[in-house]
């Protein structure tokens, strides 16, 4: 009879129906697509974030205090801490290891360069060169490969020619070292630091707007050999995967509870990450880069928030159609209730029977309405945000969930009055 009851309310009232439904359409396709974009685009804007470039940077514990001018440092090779390459692997080891996204060692080395013999520049220079990968194959413990460098940390620099291979004897140099001292494309320069010489051919030209502008840039080896530091380096940059920080990332470890410092543990926070870097790596101090972390939480928190504004208001604005619907049709309906009433139904039946619609369209619209936003999110992620997104199959719940949710809530008021109506002032008429 329930059954039959509920199958008669929708073929005798389909304009009603149909306007609730198109209400939870409309609403559960919009909260599909924003949903959906909130998750997968806050992931991929992150990754598009790393072309500013590394956010955390790693020197020693015990080192001197720099002697940096124009962000070069000029201390004396002999003077200062060193980190080992051979450490580096245990980067990709930490929990968040897959976030680990590039790193690169640097090695900065003052030395005297002179352009060899045949070429129309001055002889001799104070220059600083400045050892790095740029695209290295690094072998990991479970013997796959990384491939990391300067093209995955400062992906921001831009080259006239072609950049060295890391077992070379090549070098690259910065656009104003380059205008300086007239120094093109094909010279061999002789570089000295030490007692320790080193030729290295120049195969491009490059532009930073940083301190390497004014440097000479060369594979790490070669730097090493000029410093007299093999297999050492002095500064690095990783560029990591994170998420934007909120209060629970503010906090200092010390402090937090076991319960706090598990969910920081296990959470991408640029500081979480950076103490298990300094776990795996002792003696060092990570310091987070301030400039593109700070700007990367910003544009992704503001980008988060605006996002789920969108959501929550599609979600109340279906509520309000659908309790405006709900309202129409009890008042229509009144003297249907008044009937079952008295023919002994109890509040309980009733409410059930109004409930049930409810239910029923809302996973009727939930289900449209997330094929249908589903589509919305990919077109609004490449056209808005240039990445594309994916339908996931794991929110089609949670849109079913609060397309019940927001039409219960919506149609509670209205149908609650109308199960506690008294039937026999509305079966005489009055």
């Amino acid at each position: 009879m329930f059954i039959r009851l509920l199958r008669e309310s929708f073929t005798r009232n389909p304009r009603r129906k149909l306007l609730t439904g198109v209400a939870l359409v409309l609403g559960m396709t919009v909260a599909t697509a924003t949903f959906t974009v909130a998750v997968d685009v806050g992931d991929q804007l992150a990754r598009e974030f790393r072309s500013l470039g590394a956010n955390l940077l790693i020197t020693p514990q015990a080192d001197t205090l720099p002697i940096e001018i124009g962000g070069v440092d000029y201390r004396p090779i002999d003077q200062g801490a060193y980190l080992p390459v051979s450490d580096l692997p245990k980067l990709k080891e930490i929990f968040w290891g897959h976030n680990i996204l590039g790193f690169t060692p640097f090695l900065d080395v003052p030395v005297t360069a002179a352009v060899a013999p045949n070429a129309s520049a001055p002889q001799d220079f104070p220059a600083t060169v400045i050892g790095t990968w740029y695209s290295h194959a690094m072998p990991l413990e479970d013997g796959t490969t990384f491939s990391t460098g300067a093209s995955f940390t400062h992906p921001w620099w831009k080259i006239r020619g072609q950049w060295f291979a890391d077992d070379s004897k090549n070098c690259v140099v910065g656009v104003s070292l380059a205008e300086k001292e007239k120094i093109s494309i094909g010279y061999a320069l002789d570089l000295t630091a030490a007692g320790r010489d080193s030729r290295a051919t120049v195969t491009g030209i490059i532009t930073t707007g940083d301190a390497e502008d004014n440097a000479i840039v060369c594979p790490l080896v070669v730097a090493q050999d000029l410093a007299d530091k093999p297999g050492e380096f002095r500064q690095l940059f990783v560029s990591a995967l994170t998420k934007p920080a909120d209060a629970l990332a503010e906090k200092d470890p010390n402090t937090m509870t076991p319960t706090e410092f598990d969910r920081w543990y296990c959470s991408p926070y640029i500081s979480s990450i950076g103490h298990q870097i300094q776990q795996v790596l002792p003696g060092t101090q990570v310091q987070t880069i301030r400039r593109v972390a700070e700007t990367e939480g910003r544009v992704l928190s503001r980008v988060s928030l605006l996002l789920w504004i969108v959501t929550i208001a599609a979600l109340i604005a279906v509520a309000l159609a659908v309790g405006a619907t709900t309202a129409t049709t009890a008042i229509e309906r009144r003297a249907e209730v008044a009937l079952m009433k008295a023919l002994g139904a109890t509040n309980f039946l009733v409410s059930g029977l109004f409930l049930s619609e409810q239910l029923f369209l809302a996973i009727l619209g939930g289900g449209i309405g997330f094929l249908l936003g589903a589509g919305l999110a990919r077109e609004l992620g490449e056209t808005v945000f240039g990445v594309a997104t994916y339908p996931r199959f794991i929110v089609l719940p949670v849109i079913l969930i609060a397309a019940a949710v927001v039409a219960l809530i919506g149609s509670w008021i209205p149908l609650h009055r109308a199960a506690n109506v008294s039937p026999a002032p509305i079966l005489r008429g009055e």
